[in-house]
C-alpha cells in the first residue's frame, strides 16, 4: 500500500479541525469562567457527566470545597454550577477524543505500513505534543485550586500556545505530504517570514496573558488608553520591579499586546510588499494574500474586543482570528521553505 497516502492527509486534517474546535471551546470556557468547575481529574469515568440529582449534588459539594466558590461564587445555586460545568466538561471530553483520533489511526497506519519513516517520527512528535498539552491543562487548573481562585496566566499562556503550536505542526506535517517536491528557496524572504511567524506567536502568548489577567476589561478605549494617553501611568507603576509590569501587570500586558498588534500588521505588510518583487507560484500568492487579509480582520476584531469590554462572542471571535492568522502564516512559511 502506498505510504503517506490521502488517508494519512485526511487524518492529519481531521486532527487540525478538532484542535480548532478545542481552542474555540477552550476560549468559551475561559470567558465564561468555567475552567475551575471540575476540580478532580478522572481520565475514564470523568468522560461521563453527573447523570442524576445525587451525582450533581456531589459534584457541586466538591466544587464548594475550593477557593472559586468560597471567594467568588458562593451565591451560586446548583443550576449556576451546571452552566459552568458544561463548558469545562465539554473541553475535557474533546481533549480525550482528540487523543483517540490521533492514536488509533496512527496504530492502524503503522500496522498497515502506510507511513514513511519521516512521517512516523513526525507523528510521534505530534502525539507527544498532544500529551504535553493535556498535562499543561491539568497543571493550569491546579494553579486555581489552592488559594487564588484564578489560574496562573503563565500556565494559561503555556496551555493555549501549546495548543496553537500543536495545530501548526499537524498542519505542517500535512503540507509536507501535499507538497512533497522540493524547490529553490529565497533565503532572505524566508527569514523575513520566519521572523513574522515568531512575532505572531509572541502576540498569541500576550493575548493569553491578557485573557489570564482579565486585562481586557480595563482601558477600553482605542487608539489611546484611558485618559487619552498612549501609555497610561498604570502601565509602569502597577508592579515592582518595573519589568514585572510587562508580564504580570494588567495595564502593562495590555499595552504590550496593543503595541505588538501594530508590529504584527507592519511585518505582514512588509512581507506582502517584498513578495511583489518575487515570482510567485499560485499557492505562494494565495498564502501572502491570506495573511494580509486575515491580519487586518484580526486587528479590527482586537479593537472591537477592547472597546466593547470583551463580550464572550467577540472574545471567542478574536481568538479564532488568531488561529486563522497562525494557519495562514504557517502555510506561507511552508510554501517559502519547502
Amino acid at each position: 500500500m502506498k505510504k503517506d497516502n490521502k488517508k494519512v492527509i485526511y487524518w492529519l486534517f481531521t486532527g487540525c479541525v478538532l484542535i480548532f474546535i478545542m481552542v474555540i471551546v477552550g476560549g468559551i470556557t475561559r470567558l465564561t469562567h468555567s475552567g475551575l468547575s471540575i476540580s478532580n481529574y478522572k481520565l475514564i469515568s470523568g468522560t461521563i457527566p453527573p447523570m442524576n440529582d445525587t451525582e450533581w449534588q456531589e459534584a457541586f459539594e466538591l466544587y464548594q470545597q475550593y477557593p472559586e466558590y468560597q471567594k467568588l461564587n458562593n451565591h451560586f445555586n446548583l443550576q449556576d454550577f451546571k452552566d459552568i460545568y458544561f463548558w469545562e466538561w465539554l473541553h475535557r471530553v474533546i481533549g480525550r477524543f482528540i487523543g483517540l483520533v490521533f492514536f488509533i489511526p496512527f496504530i492502524y497506519f503503522l500496522i498497515t505500513k502506510q507511513l514513511s519513516k519521516p512521517t512516523i517520527k513526525k507523528a510521534i512528535i505530534l502525539m507527544c505534543m498532544g500529551a504535553f498539552q493535556g498535562f499543561l491543562g491539568w497543571y493550569m487548573v491546579k494553579s486555581g485550586l489552592v488559594d487564588n481562585p484564578d489560574v496562573s496566566h503563565f500556565r494559561l499562556a503555556a496551555h493555549l500556545t501549546t495548543a496553537f503550536l500543536t495545530f501548526a505542526y499537524t498542519f505542517w506535517v500535512a503540507l509536507d505530504l501535499i507538497y512533497p517536491n522540493k524547490k529553490d528557496i529565497n533565503i532572505p524572504f524566508r527569514n523575513l517570514v520566519r521572523l513574522t511567524y515568531i512575532i505572531i506567536v509572541l502576540q498569541i502568548i500576550y493575548g493569553a496573558f491578557v485573557a489570564g489577567l482579565d486585562a481586557g476589561f480595563i482601558h477600553n478605549h482605542w487608539p489611546l488608553m484611558s485618559e487619552g494617553k498612549f501609555m497610561h501611568e498604570t502601565v509602569y507603576i502597577e508592579q515592582s520591579p518595573l519589568i514585572k509590569n510587562f508580564i504580570e501587570g494588567k495595564s502593562g500586558v495590555q499595552f504590550v499586546h496593543r503595541c505588538l498588534a501594530y508590529i504584527v500588521v507592519a511585518f505582514v505588510v512588509i512581507v506582502y510588499v517584498k513578495s511583489r518583487k518575487l515570482i510567485l507560484t499560485l499557492p505562494q500568492n494565495r498564502a501572502i494574500n491570506s495573511i494580509l487579509i486575515i491580519v487586518f480582520f484580526q486587528f479590527v476584531l482586537g479593537v472591537l474586543t477592547i472597546m466593547l469590554q470583551v463580550p464572550v462572542w467577540l472574545g471567542v471571535a478574536h481568538q479564532v482570528g488568531a488561529f486563522f492568522l497562525l494557519t495562514a502564516i504557517t502555510f506561507t512559511l511552508h510554501r517559502f521553505t519547502k
